[in-house]
């Protein structure tokens, strides 16, 4: 893997300019030279695994359908592009399996699984039929007891935990040793952070490296200073909007 603070992933793909969670932003997003590329799925009724954020079609299709509610081909009938812009007009949600057709060779893929446990069966099935390496692969996940799932039942792809962060009198939460704990207790072998500097500084990423976690993600970062502040920590990675505009302005300080 490249080194610390070397990889630029992009969120949804390319969403700054190209609709979320669609085969438009992920090409993008791999044009524009990102390492890796970020999406987000969900169960379907008859048990596919569709490439959406929320969990309700409303706010990138323009009409309301539960997606657990609704089958493959009832979703894939929506427009999810034309509320970005015109030229997207026709760009449907896209299922697992053609995302993962598309990854280039070299590049990672997160996974974010929007759902509980019940996805992991269909994952399972989706990954053996993929021909995509699983060192390209990475499952990330909110759920705690989701990604303790995906350890067991999918050891050899890596899988890393979620979390924000949360003010309260005297500090934040969760704390260093509550991170380190759930990632203990969950086998995951990194953790995904929200960009939150002054809860996860310096001294937070000192310590789980202490606490032998080395992978280390923030997201979502399009401030080209906050970039900067989180290379010189030694991250793993940065998730942005715009993975090609970001590159340019970090130059020589991605490494």
């Amino acid at each position: 893997m490249p080194a610390a603070g070397q990889m630029i992933v992009g969120h949804r793909g390319a969403s700054h300019s190209a609709p979320e969670n669609t085969l438009a932003a992920f090409e993008l997003a791999w044009a524009e030279g990102a390492d890796g590329v970020e999406g987000d799925f969900r169960l379907t009724r008859d048990g596919q695994i569709v490439c959406i954020h929320d969990a309700d079609t409303s706010r990138t299709a323009g009409k309301s359908m539960v997606v657990a509610d609704s089958t493959m081909k009832e979703l894939q009938q929506l427009d999810v592009g034309s509320w970005k812009h015109p030229r997207y007009a026709g760009e449907r949600l896209p299922t697992l399996e053609a995302v993962l057709e598309a990854v280039p060779e070299g590049k990672l893929f997160f996974i974010e699984l929007k759902t509980g446990s019940e996805v992991v069966p269909a994952l399972k099935k989706v990954l053996a039929d993929s021909p995509v390496p699983r060192d390209q692969l990475v499952i990330i996940a909110f759920d705690a007891d989701l990604i303790r799932e995906c350890k067991k039942e999918l050891p050899e792809v890596r899988a890393h935990w979620l979390t924000g962060y949360k003010r309260f009198v005297g500090g934040w939460t969760p704390s260093t040793g509550e991170v380190l704990e759930t990632l203990r207790l969950t086998g995951a072998n990194g953790l995904g952070s929200k960009a939150e500097a002054t809860a996860f500084d310096a001294e937070f990423i000192a310590a789980m490296r202490d606490g032998g976690i080395d992978e280390f993600h923030v997201w979502t970062v399009d401030d080209p200073d906050l970039a900067r502040f989180y290379i010189d920590q030694g991250v793993w990675s940065l998730t942005t909007n715009r993975p090609g505009w970001l590159r340019e302005q970090l130059g020589d300080a991605l490494r």
